[in-house]
């Protein structure tokens, strides 16, 4: 026990006491430092510096000035200096400036008269070593200010006795003023110490949350996409066994070819069910509909209006059907942004554009700024991470943000490999509102 005393002794207040660790700038985004004047906000950052000053001038004044009829004023000068050292000290190296207060208290008891009733000695001293303890302590660890009070108890014994005191000097007025201020300083070193824990974990669970909510909208898009990926090797594999019959007396190539263009489509399809499993929660079900297309998104935008959301829809350009993965993360991106208007912008109108270019799809989803009494939803702030993860899934863009009529803007393009014929009906660049 003794030895792991001494260990922590080193640690706090004898290993590296002297090193340079200069005071830093006060924060200036503080409750009540927010709502001064910007011209003093930055100068404001350096008023601890501006105390310690001050206490510094206070102690070189106090000791100037009652250091007795019997002392020159050239020497109660040089004593106020002495005793301001130790506080000025604590600007650069705290740990060092207490030990510094120790040998200043031990100086101004010899060189001092008649005034060492009280440890350590002059009023000035006292108050200089009360002030760097302190200081010293706001810089350091909690365990450290109890070293300082003990090591302040035994110097009030030890130092005057060392000096040739035959009487013994009082410490009590000294021990309980630094009980008191170091008391104060440790609870404020520890509240302070665990706010900065408390956030640095809320910032750890933010970004944890944020993963998260990206594995899971990944998860949710690879259940997605197996269903349409699994129903067209489904069909591969079929087609692939009934070729051959659809061919009167096939060659035997043929044949081969055929059967193993539908063993890699069963392995295909049995490894794909295989890595979804291990990415599929145990309480999942499969969905009993197929999955949904732009070919229903007038059933999503009635839904929505049912809801409250006066929406409208308008489609651009050639209408033609598109990759399965294109159709489904559209739908879902459409629905996504519909769902942010009616819990942020509640009461106000949108509307859903749909393009078919050359290149791929543009989708454009915007809504009117919230209006009437009804609060907005705050919402969990996932869903532009989910647009965003199926955007960049199809090597697409997207932007969002607000508009200038204080609404909010989805934009979307999904590139499309190739180019297809527009479908019967729907002749190039026309377009249709509903």
């Amino acid at each position: 026990m003794a030895s792991g005393l001494f260990r922590s002794l080193r640690q706090d207040l004898t290993k590296d006491a002297f090193a340079y660790r200069p005071l830093a700038p006060m924060r200036t985004d503080g409750p009540v430092v927010r709502r001064l004047p910007g011209r003093i906000r930055p100068h404001l950052a350096y008023v601890p510096h501006a105390v310690v000053g001050f206490v510094a001038f206070f102690v070189v004044m106090l000791t100037a000035t009652t250091s007795g009829e019997y002392v020159v004023p050239s020497s109660s000068l040089i004593m106020g200096l002495i005793a301001a050292t130790p506080v000025l000290m604590t600007l650069v190296r705290p740990v060092g400036a207490f030990w510094a207060a120790l040998i200043a208290a031990g100086v101004l008891m010899v060189v001092g008269s008649g005034m060492n009733d009280v440890w350590p000695g002059s009023p000035g001293a006292f108050v200089s070593y009360l002030a760097t303890a302190t200081f010293a302590a706001m810089r350091t660890r909690p365990r450290a200010a109890v070293w300082m009070w003990l090591i302040t108890l035994g110097a009030g014994i030890v130092i005057p006795v060392g000096l040739g005191r035959g009487e013994p000097v009082e410490i009590v007025p000294m021990a309980f003023l630094l009980a008191v201020a170091l008391l104060v300083v440790t609870v404020r070193n520890i509240r302070r110490t665990a706010e900065q824990e408390v956030t640095a974990q809320q910032e750890v669970t933010a970004v944890e949350r944020d993963r998260r909510t990206l594995l899971e909208e990944r998860t949710t898009i690879a259940r997605e996409l197996h269903d349409v990926v699994a129903h067209h090797m489904s069909v591969v594999a079929i087609q692939a066994e009934a070729a051959p019959y659809r061919v009167k007396n096939p060659p035997p190539e043929l044949e081969a070819a055929f059967a193993t263009i539908r063993e890699n489509a069963v392995a295909a399809l049995t490894e794909l069910r295989r890595v979804l499993g291990v990415v599929r929660s145990a309480d999942y079900e499969a969905p009993d509909a197929p999955q949904p297309t732009l070919a229903s998104l007038d059933g999503l935008l009635a839904n929505v209006r049912e809801a409250g959301l006066s929406v409208e829809k308008t489609v651009t350009g050639a209408v033609r059907e598109l990759p399965p993965g294109v159709e489904l993360s559209a739908y879902r991106i459409i629905q996504e942004a519909l769902s942010n208007s009616l819990r942020h912008a509640p009461g106000a109108a949108a509307s859903v554009e749909v393009s078919y270019v050359l290149g791929g799809l543009g989708i454009r989803v915007v809504n009117a700024a919230a209006t009437g009494d009804v609060r907005p939803s705050p919402g969990a702030g996932h869903g532009i991470t989910g647009m965003r993860e199926r955007v960049a899934m199809l090597e697409g863009e997207m932007t969002a943000g607000k508009t200038a009529a204080g609404g909010y803007e989805v934009a979307v393009f999904i590139p499309v490999r190739g180019r297809q014929d527009a479908a019967p009906g729907q002749p190039q660049g026309s377009g249709q509102a509903s």
